[in-house]
Parts: structure tokens; sequence; C-alpha cells
């Protein structure tokens, strides 16, 4: 018999291969980003002590655009990189949470990048 595969049971395997490897700190937390159908979602999170520092999404209040998309994405990534700057982080350890570099993940972390985060 056929087995369907599951897709949200493979992501979560391959998040925690990455995470054995990836490792937020004080001086370099991980950025993480998770997705939804509808949303984008990204932490700057410091591992060690086990604290979100700065969170954005394409939830928030003043989010004009809709987060199913690049353009989402892209708003989502300058956001938490102006947030990050603002709590004095310039470098993160990026987590794409087991998503492939490609779409969505690609343009925030871009946006990201753009804005002064380095990674």
């Amino acid at each position: 018999m056929f087995k369907k595969v599951d897709k949200k049971a493979s992501r979560e395997k391959r998040h925690l291969r990455v995470r054995k490897k990836v490792f937020g700190t004080a001086e370099r937390p991980r950025l993480s980003v998770f997705k939804s159908e509808k949303n984008i979602y990204a932490q700057v999170i410091d591992d060690i002590n086990g604290v979100t520092i700065v969170a954005a999404s394409s939830l928030d209040k003043d989010f004009a655009a809709k987060g199913g998309n690049k353009e989402g994405a892209k708003l989502v990534g300058e956001a938490i990189a102006k947030r990050a700057i603002e709590k004095g982080i310039d470098a993160v350890v990026f987590d794409r949470g087991g998503y492939i570099y490609h779409g969505r993940i690609q343009e925030l972390a871009q946006a990201a990048r753009e804005a002064g985060l380095k990674f």
C-alpha cells in the first residue's frame, strides 16, 4: 500500500537536524523563522538563557500587507532587523526552521540583511 508522506513531520525532522548545529548565544542569537499558510513569524532567540529577545510577525498591528506572500515576508524581515538593531543586536545565526531556503524564507532573510543584520 502507498503511504502518503507527512510534510510536517519531514520538516520537523529537518529542523531537529539543523538545530543540532545552530545555537544562539547572547552575543550572536538565533533568528528563527516559522511560516504557516497565511502568516510568517520571526524571533531572535538567546538559547543559553532560553529567552526570546525580539519578535515580529505578519500579525502585528502595524503590518500592512498579507503575510502569506513574499511582500509580507520582506516586511517582516525588515521589522525584525530594525527591532534587533534597536536592542543592540547586529549579528545573528539564521535558523530557517527546516524549510527550503526559497520563496518567503529567502525574502525574509534578504530583507533582514538589507536592513542591517549580519548572517
